[in-house]
């Protein structure tokens, strides 16, 4: 049965007891039967089921403001508590290691058992892997998918603007209280989540996002979720942690190639080697787990007003898919300056191309290409 009243509550102190942990709640919930009695238990109790007096305290003097606090929090729609033992606690998350002693959410707690597929990657993604993670996105909804991330800048941001654009719906796990946003330019994007979508988060209202969350934020991500889909990180980068968690969890790991130049691609690059599905397309997700790909003519139309004219395509395939220095560029092509220009004009107003410090041109592929 959902927590509710002195259950609720303890379930609550077993969340905010520190240094304790899921596994030990876990266990000692199993032995006890319930929160409250779990609490009730004493030392000796605690001794005998296994817990050193080092945590004891915890247990014995749990911080009444704080709980206090929890319960205002949660007195207002759409706020939910979901205990570990709450038949709506997602039966994916409920089986993987050091699953969260219970889940604080805002928004439509429908989505926790929904089909979920994660979308993750570098905070400083380049312009052409956001636009990516946003098709992506809009494509897995169309699909029947709820898109689940972060809420990070970069990546994650995109997938779930993509997945929210395309009418679908979009799940956020965060990494800190749910009475804040972060990272704080997010704020919109929180909002629209929560109204159309689910904040999820294991901490309790007043936590304030740590290095060492980030973590475990991920391995909620990839519990959530039947795969990950990473679209651009680093060597060294939290979403390769996730991946290695969704590995583990036995969930499916994705991955889209980039260029050999760029090092936020060699993330990817190392996840293909260790046996994640290369993929150019949600039609290759949609393959690896068996699912029927949306319908044709559901994808809208792309972001490009006009089809190129004849010197804009010449200086797209001169282009390539690699920044180049607009001095290269005129080397290539033969063509008025002038002329050149008011063709590079129209193909950044048309979302085809993108301009950086330096002059350096950077094609882009279509915003709903995938």
């Amino acid at each position: 049965m959902p927590a509710a009243g002195a259950e609720r509550r303890a379930w609550l102190a077993l969340v905010r007891a520190p240094g304790i942990g899921p596994i030990r709640v876990r266990r000692l919930f199993d032995h006890f039967g319930s929160a409250a009695a779990l609490l009730d238990a004493g030392p000796a109790a605690w001794r005998a089921a296994g817990l050193a007096d080092r945590y004891h305290a915890a247990l014995k003097q749990p911080d009444a403001a704080a709980l206090d606090a929890d319960e205002r929090w949660l007195a207002a729609p759409g706020r939910t508590f979901i205990a570990l033992d709450d038949p709506r606690y997602p039966q994916r998350l409920r089986e993987i290691a050091a699953a969260p002693i219970g889940l604080f959410t805002l928004g439509d707690i429908g989505l926790l058992d929904a089909p979920q597929l994660a979308i993750v990657g570098a905070r400083r993604a380049t312009l052409q892997a956001r636009r990516d993670a946003a098709a992506f996105a809009a494509e897995l909804v169309r699909g029947g998918f709820t898109v689940t991330s972060g809420l990070a800048t970069g990546i994650d941001g995109a997938a779930h603007k993509g997945a929210l654009d395309a009418g679908g719906t979009t799940l956020a796990v965060c990494a800190n209280g749910l009475d804040r946003v972060y990272p704080p330019r997010h704020h919109e994007l929180a909002h629209a989540i929560a109204e159309r979508g689910l904040l999820v988060s294991e901490f309790p209202p007043g936590v304030t996002p740590r290095p060492e969350y980030f973590p475990r934020r991920n391995r909620v991500i990839s519990g959530l979720s039947v795969g990950v889909l990473v679209v651009e990180a680093a060597r060294r980068s939290g979403s390769l942690i996730t991946a290695r968690l969704a590995a583990e969890q036995g969930r499916e790991v994705f991955a889209v190639p980039g260029s050999i130049h760029n090092p936020l691609a060699q993330g990817c690059h190392d996840l293909i080697r260790d046996g994640a599905r290369l993929v150019e397309s949600a039609a290759d997700i949609f393959e690896e787990l068996g699912v029927d790909p949306p319908t044709a003519g559901s994808a809208p139309e792309s972001s490009a007003s006009t089809a190129p004219d004849a010197l804009q395509q010449r200086i797209l395939d001169a282009l390539g898919f690699e920044p180049l220095a607009l001095d290269r560029l005129i080397e290539r092509l033969d063509v008025p300056v002038g002329a050149l220009h008011e063709a590079l004009l129209t193909l950044e107003l048309t979302g085809q191309i993108t301009s950086a410090a330096g002059d350096v041109l950077t094609r882009l592929s279509g915003k709903n290409e995938v």
